[in-house]
């Protein structure tokens, strides 16, 4: 007794537990956690351990890349234009769909989407241009590359629409309706099936050609802008985004006789509803002076842009707000664009590049 109350004593005198507490018995029996399993090891090709191996290999498989242009600045230069493309220029219609559809009252057709874009790939087109040579050349290159690829690939979807939709050169665009668009599952269920027609490829190249034309207009008309003064540019943006319309004067809705007044005369018509400039279809047109420009005025170019209806008369008012406002967007966006470093831009820094906001701050 005398030695077991010694050692107890000696125990409290150095703090030492009688007791281990609870959790500290349950875990020295749990289970021990388990390493994350490790990935499989990839068995190396023979070849790739040749050339890591013989430095003699190293240099000729080096020479070899070279030689097809892997590395090189142009390829570099298409492949980062890409990332440029695809999320810097080609969402902004979706991003900034409420201001073109609902405010410019552009249709949701492809056309419309195209111009939208245009009018970023111009804009980043300024910028690359001032790349030192010769990067400039290349990425502005890769960058219209890119955009016509997409455009093809998106009118083949529309023009020559298949039963299983193909993968997009880029994404799906809400901001058009595509009306060749396979039927889904539940649509099916409500519509019957109909059977589309592939149109021919030498249609797919008139309309290729037409949106060249389009491209190189408006790039030129904005770069006249941009030189000249804001007029100018703001005369860029009526024609090419804005339809022109109003361009043949104004249609008012014919006044409603009075009662009192006397009803033998007709009331006087409203002039008719003008579309926009006549596109001669890329060119393609040899003999223009027989083409009858009144008549195809008033004839739908299926660009779903045209002027507005007498009893949307009041819309026009709101025109000189609209061109201000684009015009300080791109005042905006061409200054900012400026402040962003060569390599910032070179290496696809997107966050650095990106577009803001039509009515931003």
């Amino acid at each position: 007794m005398v030695a077991r109350s010694l050692l107890i004593r000696h125990l409290r005198a150095h703090q030492v537990p009688l007791r281990l507490p609870y959790h500290a018995t349950t875990r020295c029996f749990a289970t021990k956690p388990q390493p994350p399993p490790r990935p499989p090891v990839v068995q190396k090709s023979w070849l790739t351990r040749k050339v890591e191996s013989s430095p003699a290999a190293m240099n000729v498989f080096l020479k070899l890349t070279n030689a097809l242009g892997y590395g090189s600045p142009k390829q570099l230069a298409g492949r980062r234009a890409f990332v440029l493309y695809e999320q810097v220029c080609a969402v902004r219609p979706d991003e900034d769909r409420a201001f073109w559809q609902d405010e410019c009252h552009l249709p949701p057709t492809f056309q419309s989407w195209f111009t939208v874009t245009n009018l970023h790939i111009w804009l980043l087109t300024v910028r690359l241009r001032a790349l030192p040579a010769p990067h400039g050349k290349f990425y502005t290159q890769a960058l219209v590359d890119h955009f016509f690829l997409d455009i093809e690939d998106r009118i083949r979807a529309v023009l020559q629409p298949q039963s299983v939709p193909s993968t997009p050169y880029t994404f799906n665009s809400p901001f058009y309706i595509n009306p060749n668009a396979p039927i889904t599952q539940n649509e099916s269920q409500t519509q019957p099936q109909k059977r589309r027609s592939r149109a021919p490829d030498r249609l797919v190249t008139r309309q290729m050609k037409i949106f060249k034309e389009q491209w190189a207009g408006m790039g030129l008309a904005l770069d006249l802008g941009l030189v000249k003064g804001d007029m100018e540019l703001a005369g860029a943006v009526w024609r090419n985004l804005l339809g022109a319309r109003g361009a043949h004067g104004i249609a008012f809705p014919t006044p409603t006789p009075s009662p009192t007044s006397d009803t033998s005369s007709p009331p006087t018509p409203s002039p008719p509803t003008f579309r926009r400039a006549v596109n001669l279809v890329g060119g393609e047109v040899i003999n223009v002076s027989k083409v009858d420009f009144e008549k195809e005025e008033t004839r739908d170019d299926g660009s779903g842009v045209h002027d507005f209806a007498p009893e949307e008369a009041d819309l026009y008012v709101r025109y000189p707000e609209l061109m201000l406002d684009v015009v300080r967007y791109v005042r905006r966006e061409i200054g900012r664009l400026e402040g962003v470093s060569d390599r910032d831009v070179m290496s696809g820094r997107v966050e650095r590049v990106k577009f803001g906001a039509v009515r931003g701050p």
